[in-house]
């Protein structure tokens, strides 16, 4: 993997950059639509590349390894040819989803032991099993196994965690030295700064975490519930000692609003499910604003779903007919809803990445936020 950083905002730390991995270029900020179980949910593999368009998509772990499991993804020769896709994907390594399974899991300094969600099978993550099963899934970037805290999280726990992570970090890099690539291109390593929303913690993971030299580097263990103003103040700390030569990527992050903030910052590379999944609920994400798509106001308002046209959907359907959907239970509703919001997201991390190139992001940024803050 290669990055090289193209440009900075002169009156923000944002900046414009190019991944190049052996599954092609990846142009930051990027946000990348989250495909867990190898699916971004309710959206075709044509739909995904020709409308949404993104360079990179994600997929899980956990999930992946429970279901359909990793021999089945080695028979099909890894997930890029188990889901025809044939652009970039990166891997979350299940430590979010083993964070969120608290009734159905044990922490050690081994590793975790958990419960399945499916069968209630008993297995266990160690950093190096974790480093064999992302192996095994063939994405382009891999992360490390490590524990995300939870919110609010006191001191001394946050404080012992972060450490583990650490001392796992070791244990993912050496197992991964002995562990060669399973398909013919290459794997990215990227670690995963801890220490929930205390500012020395933070440095102190941050300072760590760049020491190891890595490809690239993640920040986990926000949008986990605190808000929005602790989030952006750990970023800052964390981004001021990440090295600026390697892509910068906070896990499951967030609105629209949250990215544009966060890419002020000096973020590069962007997850959520929130798209999709509040897609599913039919929230709609505009430049405009927000729009609950069930409201009774939508009813006889036959206008284009969204007249800027990003994807298909928008100018195909009216809100009238979308909001119809929704009242009747159709599953195309939820459909339309996800492409536009994907479609949405997309294009907003790109107009950053344009306004960042031409020199005028910050200007453009404060309108936008004050825009997109907006229910309709």
């Amino acid at each position: 993997m290669h990055f090289e950083l193209k440009t900075k905002d002169a009156q923000s730390k944002a900046r414009a950059g190019i991944i190049t991995t052996d599954h092609g270029k990846i142009e930051t900020p990027i946000f990348m639509p989250v495909g867990t179980v190898g699916t971004v949910k309710g959206v075709h593999q044509t739909e995904l590349k020709n409308e949404i368009n993104p360079d990179i998509i994600l997929g899980n772990t956990y999930h992946l390894y429970l279901r359909p499991k990793t021999q089945i993804l080695e028979q099909a020769g890894g997930l890029h040819k188990f889901m025809n896709w044939d652009r970039n994907i990166l891997t979350d390594s299940g430590g979010y989803q083993v964070y969120s399974l608290s009734g159905r899991r044990k922490i050690k300094e081994e590793g975790v032991k958990f419960k399945s969600h499916i069968d209630g099978s008993y297995h266990t993550f160690t950093p190096e099993n974790v480093m064999e099963i992302q192996r095994t899934i063939g994405a382009d970037i891999i992360m490390a196994f490590d524990e995300c805290t939870p919110y609010p999280c006191d001191y001394s726990y946050a404080k012992r965690s972060m450490h583990m992570t650490h001392r796992w970090l070791k244990r993912c890099i050496t197992h991964l030295e002995k562990t060669p690539f399973k398909y013919d291109y290459s794997q990215a390593f990227f670690p995963i700064v801890q220490g929930s929303t205390y500012k020395d913690l933070r440095k102190q993971s941050a300072e760590y975490i760049a020491s190891v030299g890595a490809e690239g580097n993640a920040i986990g263990g926000l949008s986990v519930g605190e808000p929005a103003e602790e989030m952006y103040e750990m970023t800052e700390v964390v981004t001021a000692i990440l090295p600026e030569d390697k892509p910068r990527y906070l896990m499951g992050v967030g609105t629209p609003v949250n990215i544009l903030e966060n890419i002020a910052l000096g973020i590069d590379m962007f997850d959520c499910v929130m798209p999709t999944r509040n897609a599913r609920n039919g929230m709609l994400f505009t430049a405009q604003g927000t729009i609950n798509i069930k409201n009774k106001k939508w009813e006889n308002d036959f206008s284009a779903i969204d007249e800027m046209g990003i994807t298909f959907v928008d100018t195909l359907y009216s809100k009238a007919y979308l909001r119809h959907l929704f009242a009747s239970k159709e599953l195309l509703g939820k459909q339309i809803a996800s492409i536009h919001n994907l479609g949405f997201y997309l294009w907003l991390t790109r107009e950053a990445r344009k306004h960042i190139l031409a020199g005028d992001f910050t200007e453009w940024k404060n309108q936008m936020v004050k825009q997109m803050d907006k229910r309709l």
